[in-house]
C-alpha cells in the first residue's frame, strides 16, 4: 500500500435536480441518510484495523440535500503527501445524473472516485449487460461497488488508497452478516443541519421474504432477511444518546416485522426506556399482516414506537395480485389500522397511483375508503416508476417499452413510462388531487379528532412538513425539507444560468409566493388546532352546560347564562371560580386567553387571502382598518396560544 501522509475521505449522498435543473437543497432537511452514517460506522471500524491503521484517515460527510458541496476545495485536497477518496454513497436512481455529474468532475481532477447504492445494484443485478451509462463511469476510472460493504469495506479502502480498485467490485451473492457488524455512526454536524437533531437511523435488518414486482430491495439485500444483534442496537441507541443527545429512530428495515429477533430489540429497548430512563422514540416500517403477531403491537408501544409505515400500496385486489403483493388483502387494512390505534401508534401507508387497473376515476373511490372506511393517519402516494433493479424494469426493458431516458425524473413524482388508463397527465394530476384530498382541512380535521393525546403532535408536525412539500412545494415530502435553497449557478451541466438580474426577479417571486403561502398554510394549522385540541376538564364541562342552556332556549347565550353555566359546572369542580364582568373583559382582551372556536376557518382564510390579493394589486381602498386591526389582534392571540400549546404539547 502506498502509505500517504494523509488520507482525506469524503462520503457524499448526492441529491437531485428539480424540473429546472437546479440542484435540490433545502436550509434544513427531515429524513437523514441512513447509508451515509452506515458508511461512517464502517469507516471508523476499518481505519483502527491493519494497514489502515497506519494512516492519517480523515472522513468529512456530507448530506447535499442540506449542503452545498465544494468541489472546488475538494479537488484542491489532493496534494503532494496525501490522496483524496470521494465515495458517493447511497445512490437512488433520481440521484444517478447527479452522481453521475460529480463523478466527471472529480475525475478530471485525478481523485479516487467510487459510486454505489441501489441504483448501480439493482440495475446490475438484473440486466444481462452493462449499461452503456455505467460503462462510460467505469471507462472514465470511476469504480462501480455492487452491493453491500460490511465486510469488504476496510480492503476497499486500502485498495483504493494503494490504487488497485478493480473497476467493478460485486458482492451480491455475498450478504455480509449483519450480527456484529459495526452499527451506523450518526454525524452531529450533520444532524444540526435537519429540523430535529435528536433524529437517527438504524437497519435493524436487511432483505424482505415478499416478492413485489416494482421493489428494487429484494434484487439488492435480498429474500432471505438478516439482522443486527440486539445488544448492539440498544448499546448504539443508549451512545448516541449520551454523546449526541439522539433519542428518536427511523428503523429503516424494509420490514421490520418480519426480524425474527423483532422481541429481543424490543425488550432491550424497554429496558433503556424503564431502567436507564432514556426516552428512546422509533418508528419503523412493516407488512400488513404484522398486527397478527402475537404481542407485536403492544410490546411495540411499550418500547416506544411512535408511528408504523405500511406499504399498503392499494386497495384495488386486481392491482395488488398483478404487482405480486399477494400478502395484502383489503380485508385487513381496517383491521390493521384498528389494532395500531388501540396502541396509540400512529400509521401511515404507502399507495402507488398508477397499477394496471387504475383509473382517474378509481383513484378517487380508492382514496374515499382511505379516508372514510380504513381511516388512515397519514399517507404517501408515489407514481408508479419502473426503478432499475425491479422486476417490473427488467419487463418493461424486455418489451420495447417507451421509458423515459433520464432518471433524475424517476423520483415517483413524475411519468416516466406508459401508464394504460391514463393519457399523458392524467396520472399526475390524479396524483396531486390525492396529495390536496387526503390532506385537505376536513380529512386532517378528522383524523385529529379522533388521535391520542399520544399521537397529537407528532400528527400535527407531519402534517405540516407533508402539506408545505406536497402542496406547496409539489415535491415528494420525503424527498424535501424546509426552505429551498438555489444558488444561480447550481445547475445542471448544460442549462446556462440566467441573468443576474432576471434571475434574482425570479427568485424574489418564488420567496414571495413561499413566504405567502406558508403564512396561509401556518394559519390553517393554528385554526385547526383551535378545533381539534385536546380541551381540558374544566372546558368539556362548561361546554357542556353551555350546550344545555343553548338547547333549552332559543335566545342567544349572553353573560347572564354564561354564569350560570360556570356556576353549574363549579358544582362538580369546585376549583371553577365564577368571573366577575372584569374578569370576562379581562379574558377577553387577554392574548394569552385560549381563543374560543369564534371564527370559521374558511373565513379566516379567506379574508387574508382577499386582503393580501387587494394589497398586491394596489386596491387599498378595499381594505378595512377597523377590520384588519381587529383579524390581526384575533390571530396573534390564536398565535401566542398556539406557540404555548405547541411547546408544551398539550
Amino acid at each position: 500500500m502506498d502509505e500517504n501522509n494523509q488520507i482525506n475521505l469524503y462520503l457524499i449522498k448526492p441529491s437531485n435536480y428539480d424540473d429546472d435543473g437546479f440542484i435540490v437543497r433545502y436550509f434544513r432537511g427531515v429524513l437523514p441518510s441512513n447509508t451515509l452514517f452506515c458508511l461512517a460506522g464502517l469507516t471508523e471500524s476499518a481505519r483502527n484495523q491493519g494497514n489502515l491503521a497506519k494512516l492519517d484517515i480523515r472522513t468529512t460527510l456530507i448530506d447535499e440535500i442540506v449542503e452545498r458541496i465544494d468541489c472546488e476545495t475538494i479537488c484542491r485536497s489532493q496534494k503532494a503527501g496525501s490522496k483524496t477518496i470521494v465515495c458517493l454513497v447511497g445512490v437512488q436512481t433520481n440521484q444517478f445524473p447527479r452522481a453521475t455529474d460529480l463523478a466527471k468532475t472529480f475525475r478530471e481532477s485525478g481523485l479516487t472516485v467510487i459510486i454505489g447504492g441501489f441504483h448501480v445494484s439493482g440495475y446490475l443485478a438484473m440486466v444481462p449487460e452493462m449499461p452503456a451509462d455505467i460503462q462510460e463511469l467505469i471507462d472514465l476510472g470511476v469504480h462501480i461497488v455492487k452491493g453491500e460493504v460490511e465486510e469488504t469495506w476496510g480492503k476497499i479502502l486500502e485498495d483504493a488508497i494503494s490504487g488497485n480498485l478493480l473497476p467493478l467490485s460485486d458482492f451480491t451473492n455475498d450478504k455480509p452478516d449483519l450480527y456484529n457488524a459495526p452499527i451506523p455512526v450518526a454525524s452531529g454536524r450533520v444532524l444540526k443541519k435537519f429540523v430535529s437533531s435528536n433524529f437517527g437511523t438504524i437497519d435493524c435488518g436487511r432483505g424482505c421474504p415478499f416478492n413485489c414486482s416494482f421493489c428494487t430491495i429484494i434484487n439488492v439485500q435480498g429474500r432471505k432477511m438478516r439482522f443486527r444483534s440486539p445488544e448492539a442496537i440498544s448499546g448504539a441507541i443508549r451512545d448516541n444518546y449520551q454523546k449526541n443527545g439522539i433519542n428518536f429512530y427511523f428503523f429503516t428495515d424494509d420490514n421490520f416485522a418480519r426480524n425474527k429477533r423483532w422481541e429481543q430489540i424490543f425488550d432491550a429497548l424497554i429496558e433503556l426506556r424503564e431502567t436507564e430512563k432514556i426516552p428512546v422514540e422509533f418508528m419503523m416500517q412493516v407488512d400488513v399482516l404484522s398486527y397478527r403477531i402475537k404481542g407485536f403491537v403492544e410490546k411495540a408501544r411499550r418500547a416506544g414506537c411512535s408511528n408504523v409505515f405500511i406499504g399498503m400500496e392499494s386497495v384495488n385486489d386486481n392491482n395488488l395480485q398483478a404487482a405480486g403483493k399477494k400478502q395484502n388483502t383489503r380485508e385487513d387494512y381496517r383491521n390493521l389500522i384498528q389494532a395500531y390505534r388501540d396502541a396509540e401508534i400512529a400509521t401511515h401507508v404507502g399507495y402507488i397511483l398508477g397499477f394496471p387497473f387504475d383509473t382517474p376515476e378509481s383513484i378517487k373511490e380508492d382514496l374515499k375508503c382511505l379516508t372514510e372506511e380504513i381511516e388512515v393517519d397519514m399517507a404517501s402516494f408515489f407514481v408508479m416508476t419502473p426503478l432499475p433493479g425491479s422486476r417490473d424494469h427488467l419487463q418493461l426493458l424486455q418489451d420495447g417499452a417507451p421509458l423515459d431516458p433520464d432518471y433524475n425524473r424517476y423520483d415517483s413524482i413524475h411519468e416516466t413510462m406508459p401508464y394504460p388508463n391514463f393519457e399523458k397527465g392524467e396520472l399526475i394530476a390524479s396524483y396531486q388531487e390525492a396529495w390536496e384530498t387526503f390532506y385537505s382541512f376536513e380529512n386532517l380535521r378528522k383524523i385529529l379528532d379522533r388521535a391520542s393525546k399520544r399521537t397529537y403532535w407528532n400528527l400535527f408536525r407531519n402534517f405540516i412538513w407533508y402539506k408545505s412539500a406536497a402542496l406547496i412545494e409539489k415535491r415528494h415530502p420525503m424527498l424535501a425539507g424546509f426552505l429551498r435553497l438555489k444558488g444561480r449557478k447550481d445547475l445542471r451541466p448544460g442549462i446556462e444560468p440566467k441573468p443576474f438580474f432576471s434571475y434574482y426577479w425570479n427568485r424574489s417571486k418564488e420567496l414571495s409566493y413561499l413566504a405567502q403561502e406558508t403564512f396561509y398554510l401556518l394559519l390553517e394549522m393554528q385554526l385547526l388546532w383551535l378545533e381539534t385540541r385536546k380541551k381540558s376538564e374544566i372546558e368539556k364541562r362548561v361546554l357542556e352546560e353551555l350546550e344545555q342552556l343553548r338547547t333549552g332556549s332559543s335566545i342567544r347565550v349572553g353573560l347572564g347564562e354564561l354564569q350560570l353555566a360556570y356556576a353549574r359546572a363549579r358544582d362538580s369542580l369546585p376549583q371553577l371560580r365564577v368571573p366577575s364582568r372584569f374578569r370576562l373583559f379581562l379574558q377577553k382582551w387577554n392574548p394569552f386567553t385560549v381563543p374560543g372556536g369564534f371564527y370559521p376557518s374558511k373565513e379566516v382564510l379567506g379574508f387574508w387571502q382577499r386582503s393580501i390579493g387587494d394589497l398586491k394589486t394596489g386596491r387599498l381602498t378595499r381594505i378595512s382598518v377597523r377590520a384588519l386591526c381587529a383579524r390581526v389582534w384575533l390571530d396573534l392571540r390564536l398565535s401566542v396560544h398556539f406557540a404555548n400549546a405547541w411547546i408544551r404539547q398539550t
